[in-house]
């Protein structure tokens, strides 16, 4: 389950920890245990830039979307 704190991540701050959890885990060098926490931290840190993402998506479809119900009204007059 994601924390308060990573709730209130911003994107790349989100994306910036978890590039360097990754950086980490790829250099090796860390116990099993470090490794598993280094792996949690990272799923969770996915799952918040995943929402940020999703977030940006829609609100994009929604623009579009009124944009072209606008359009669209603007061809019967």
């Amino acid at each position: 389950m994601t924390s308060k704190v990573d709730e209130a991540l911003g994107y790349e701050q989100a994306r910036d920890e978890l590039i360097e959890v990754v950086r980490r885990l790829e250099a090796g060098g860390t116990t099993l245990e470090e490794s598993l926490a280094l792996w949690e931290r990272g799923e969770e840190l996915a799952k918040v830039c995943r929402r940020w993402l999703d977030g940006a998506r829609a609100r994009l479809d929604a623009a579009l979307a009124e944009e072209e119900a606008e359009a669209g009204d603007g061809d019967s007059e």
